[in-house]
């Protein structure tokens, strides 16, 4: 099987700031095939060889078997089972529809707070406010009308300029990639560009969402439609954001399905003329403000040192973002109303952050960052889960050598729910990704998520797809390893920064 772990680059938003379009630097989230069986292999020989050299850590570690037994217990067998997956649906039923500048984002963020500290105990249960990107949907449609009619499923990508109210018609132009862009840019003024890339992962198909249309722009396109970024369709477009060059014309640019960027791909090959018409009522508005969620079990002896665990709290505008990304936002509050109701309390305050507006690039972490750069020392981790929350197989980690083979010995004591595989990458998930740029310690979640991108950013991507166990198993491993980590005498050690 092969797992996909989350890694972030930097790339560029452009906002609507007071009608001007402005320039923002964010992260998004990629995904490329997990470690191979060798260098994992690699990596836990060395872990081994480390630890044995500090006996009284791994001692440390061991003595904490009893209390990962009894969370263990208490998630899986005892009053907190099934309540994970309670959670998530009593959220997403209420607030299926939490996209960023929308109402009922600020609604659910409401619900979640109360719950936090109402239900579960939570202490200093907070909302911080953050400025966000306000995007919105407008109707749209699209209709193939040559060489025969059909009707085109899409969805606007996020920042979309719209069309007219009376939309577009244009013939089409199908290109394979960049340089067959390149290639044909001759042909390309007042075409639409349809892009039928080859699934290969998500982080060599973002690009294409995330660039097309400047890319058919800066030939003279009137609009891009990009093959959905996902490696199966059932005629289902996936969404996402895109990003406009400061130097080209903007564009209506929207997703359309495998299926109709294959078909009008072999058309083309046929020798066909194709037409499409196209429109899309969609605007930006101003920035408007948010929260990002955040609640505590305050330490015992070091209140002013922190292990966060995370998700972001807001989705797309369809579906109802269970798995991306209400899941893991309740395996962190449920991690934390676990430990909670077991009257356990770590040296380090424990924390759950809940990211707003990750989707339109990472706004909510980005703010915290700001917000908080001078106790981000004081992290000895953060972890985020980002990438579904599927069956959990272990962790993913981004840190020292040393820090993750401390995280590598703590994953062990949840062998009984099989949650043991350790992976070390340079970053991991999507929010935490700035606060690793900064030096924190980040884990991840790694589950069996073969088919993510299935249902990725698509109307599917609903509470049917979640499994009580699973959820069950994503909270025990996230509240065993948080809190060990929070209890240890030492803060996870630090690579010394670069010169």
């Amino acid at each position: 099987m092969e797992l996909r772990i989350p890694f972030v680059i930097l790339v560029a938003t452009f906002v609507l700031v007071n009608g001007t379009m402005r320039f923002k630097p964010a992260y998004d989230v990629k995904f490329k095939p997990g470690l191979d069986e060798e260098i994992r292999q690699r990596q836990a020989e060395n872990c081994d060889a480390l630890m044995a050299t500090r006996p009284e850590l791994v001692a440390e570690i061991q003595s904490h078997q009893a209390v990962a037994d009894q969370i263990i217990e208490y998630v899986m067998n005892g009053a907190l089972k099934g309540k994970t997956y309670d959670e998530v649906h009593d959220l997403v039923d209420k607030h299926p529809v939490r996209f960023s500048g929308y109402q009922n984002l600020e609604d659910s963020i409401d619900y979640t707070l109360n719950r936090m500290e109402n239900i579960h105990g939570l202490e200093n249960v907070r909302g911080e406010q953050v400025l966000v990107p306000h995007w919105v949907r407008g109707e749209e449609r699209a209709e193939m009308l040559a060489p025969w009619k059909k009707t085109l499923s899409i969805l606007g990508l996020g920042t979309t300029i719209g069309t007219s109210t009376d939309g577009i018609t244009g013939d089409v132009l199908v290109v394979i990639s960049f340089e067959d862009l390149a290639a044909k840019q001759a042909q390309v003024p007042g075409k639409i560009v349809v892009f039928n890339q080859a699934w290969v992962d998500y982080s060599s198909g973002y690009i294409y969402r995330n660039q097309g249309a400047s890319q058919a722009s800066q030939y003279g396109a009137i609009a891009s439609l990009i093959r959905s970024v996902a490696p199966f369709s059932l005629d289902t477009p996936h969404t996402g954001g895109q990003n406009y060059w400061s130097n080209v014309t903007h564009i209506p640019s929207a997703c359309i399905t495998i299926e109709d960027a294959e078909l009008m791909y072999r058309l083309q090959q046929k020798g066909e003329r194709i037409t499409v018409s196209l429109k899309m009522l969609d605007y930006n508005l101003p920035l408007t403000t948010s929260r990002n969620v955040i609640g505590e079990i305050v330490g015992s002896s070091k209140p002013d040192e922190f292990v966060a665990v995370s998700g972001h709290i807001d989705s797309w505008d369809l579906g109802q973002g269970v798995m991306d990304d209400a899941g893991g936002c309740m395996i962190s509050v449920m991690a934390l109303a676990a430990i909670k109701a077991l009257n356990l309390r770590p040296t380090r305050t424990l924390q759950t952050i809940l990211w707003t507006s990750e989707e339109p690039g990472l706004w909510g972490v980005e703010d915290f960052v700001k917000q908080h750069m001078d106790i981000l020392i004081n992290y000895s981790a953060v972890f985020e889960s980002d990438s579904g929350t599927f069956d959990p197989l272990g962790l993913d980690f981004a840190g020292s050598e040393l820090a993750g083979c401390i995280v590598n010995e703590v994953l062990k004591l949840t062998a009984s729910i099989n949650t043991t595989t350790y992976q070390r990458f340079p970053s991991v998930s999507s929010d935490i990704g700035r606060l690793i740029d900064q030096g924190v310690p980040g884990l991840s979640l790694n589950n069996a998520n073969d088919m993510y991108f299935w249902y990725h950013h698509t109307t599917a991507d609903t509470i049917t797809m979640a499994d009580p166990i699973e959820l069950d198993k994503g909270t025990a491993l996230w509240a065993v390893s948080s809190f060990v980590l929070a209890n240890l005498t030492e803060k996870l050690p630090r690579d010394p920064p670069a010169p």
